[in-house]
Parts: structure tokens; C-alpha cells; sequence
């Protein structure tokens, strides 16, 4: 229930600000007659999302035995390349957005194509909307449908009470800071997908393990299984009988994906000393290198 509900609260919102501000800016033109055309082309990115979303689900659910895991973990590896490629993009399209998207309502009314202002909404919605999908289908597999849909259903909601306030010019949402917290919690859960998906490609044999398990907690009341573990899973990754190569690739996505999404700097005194030692000279010998021989 926590990883769906921290998906589509971060998908849906990046879908409703689309939404919000393409509405507030015909609002302050004057040209509210337009709104419905930008909630049918929402309307439509949102049904062609769910429509492929179930698709998809049907057609893996009559899956069994090892073409069912392949497929999960497939679809997990598949899902951490397109949840790292969407917090750096929308981190990167933040500040530019907003302009974007009053350029192009701006163009839609100039010319007068009404679906120029339809294309916009269900495009940027139907986008979010397979996103969410394809992220969702990865909870399935773990959390059953029951609670996937009741997580998914308080986050979109949740999103769409913020998009209402975005509209209305709330100044209590800092969405700089919603998009930094949401960023680093989606990349634990992407490392908690890649895990998985390594583990899932290993028990049909695509490739073997050095160690495993690395522990097993199976049988531990907390940490082997009940809600809390089922959580833990579900939102992290954690496994309580994982292999030394989900450790290896949870640890370094984690470390990685942070490390460039929060845009951290080594220490000064490392990055002066880093060139040399790349090239595997100490600072005196590169020194002593540049000093004219006296001889």
C-alpha cells in the first residue's frame, strides 16, 4: 500500500500541476470557456492510461512458473530505468515547465485548434498515466490488487488536492521541497525494484549467485514476514533472505542515483588530489615532476 501510494501521489501530482497550469494561465487570459477542453484531453490521457494499464495486467496475470518470473523481473528492471529517467527529467524540466506550457496554450490559441489545447493535458497525463501503470504492475506482484488499489487511490487523491491548491496559488505547497523528499524515497523504492528484479531473473536461472542467502529472517515475526515486513518489501526492496548480488545492486543504485539527485560535492581537498590520483601519481612525485632539474 505504501509503494503505490508514494507512486501515484508523485506520478498524479506531476500530472495535475500539467493540468493546474495550463487552467491557471487561460484563467488569468481570460478564456475559462477553454477549460473544457483541457480537462476532456486530462479525461483522455487518463482513460487511455488505465485502459493499457489493465491490458498489460491481464495479459501478465495468465502468466505461470518461471515465464511469470522472468516476466516480474523484467518488468522491475525495466520499471527502475524509467523511474530513474523521470525524477532527473522533471528535477531537470522543473524550472522551464510552467514556461513550456503557457508558450504552448499561447500557440493552441493563436491558431484556434481547439485540440492543440486537448493534445497538450493528454499527452502530459497519459505519459504520467503509463508511468504509474507499468509502476503500479511491479506492486502487484507483491502487495495484491486490494491493497495496491487502495494506496493508489488515497496518493492519486492526495495528488489531485494538491493540484487543486497549486491552482488556486496556494504559497503553502513548496513543491521544491515535495519533489526533493519524493525523489529520494522513489529512489529507495527503484533500488528496492532493482534488487528485485535481480533476484527474480536469478531463480529462473539467467544468471547464478556467488552467496545466497546472504541471511535468512524467514522465520523471523517482524522482519520474515506480517504487515510490517510486507511493507518493508513493498516500499524498500527488502528481502529476508536476499543473494550478495541484490545487496551489491541495491547499494550502489542507492548511493549512485542519491549522489547525482541531490547534487552532493566532494570534498574539496578530494576533488584537487582526485586527477592525480586517477592517474596514479601522488601530488609530491607530480611535483617534484615539474621542478627543472638543477643539473
Amino acid at each position: 500500500m505504501g509503494a503505490a501510494f508514494l507512486i501515484t501521489l508523485r506520478e498524479g501530482l506531476e500530472a495535475a500541476l500539467i493540468v493546474a497550469i495550463v487552467m491557471a494561465y487561460l484563467r488569468t487570459l481570460g478564456r475559462t470557456d477553454r477549460f473544457i477542453w483541457v480537462a476532456a484531453g486530462a479525461l483522455a490521457g487518463a482513460t487511455f492510461a488505465v485502459a493499457a494499464g489493465v491490458a498489460v495486467y491481464l495479459a501478465v496475470g495468465e502468466l505461470e512458473g518461471r515465464a511469470e518470473q522472468f516476466t516480474e523481473g523484467t518488468i522491475a528492471l525495466v520499471a527502475v530505468g524509467v523511474l530513474t529517467w523521470m525524477i532527473f527529467w522533471m528535477r531537470r524540466q522543473a524550472r522551464t515547465l510552467g514556461a513550456a506550457l503557457r508558450q504552448q496554450v499561447d500557440h493552441a490559441l493563436q491558431t484556434g485548434a481547439v485540440l492543440g489545447l486537448v493534445s497538450i493535458t493528454l499527452i502530459g497525463v497519459l505519459r504520467e498515466g503509463i508511468e504509474t501503470s507499468l509502476f503500479l504492475l511491479t506492486v502487484l506482484f507483491d502487495s495484491g490488487a486490494v491493497s495496491t488499489a487502495i494506496g493508489a487511490f488515497v496518493g492519486l487523491a492526495a495528488a489531485v488536492a494538491f493540484g487543486y491548491g497549486f491552482y488556486q496559488g496556494s504559497r503553502y505547497i513548496n513543491l521544491r521541497l515535495f519533489f526533493q523528499i519524493t525523489g529520494g524515497l522513489i529512489i529507495l523504492f527503484a533500488a528496492g525494484l532493482f534488487g528485485k528484479g535481480v533476484h527474480e531473473l536469478q531463480e529462473v536461472g539467467v544468471f547464478d549467485t556467488v552467496l545466497a542467502p546472504v541471511w535468512n529472517l524467514e522465520g523471523n515475526a517482524v522482519f520474515g514476514h506480517g504487515h510490517f515486513a510486507d511493507f518493508l518489501k513493498g516500499l524498500f526492496g527488502w528481502s529476508p533472505d536476499p543473494s550478495i548480488e541484490q545487496l551489491v545492486v541495491w547499494a550502489l543504485y542507492l548511493v549512485t542515483a542519491s549522489w547525482f539527485f541531490f547534487d552532493l560535492r566532494l570534498p574539496a581537498a578530494w576533488r584537487i588530489a582526485l586527477p592525480d590520483w586517477l592517474s596514479f601519481r601522488r601530488p609530491a612525485a607530480a611535483e617534484a615532476d615539474a621542478e627543472p632539474d638543477p643539473n
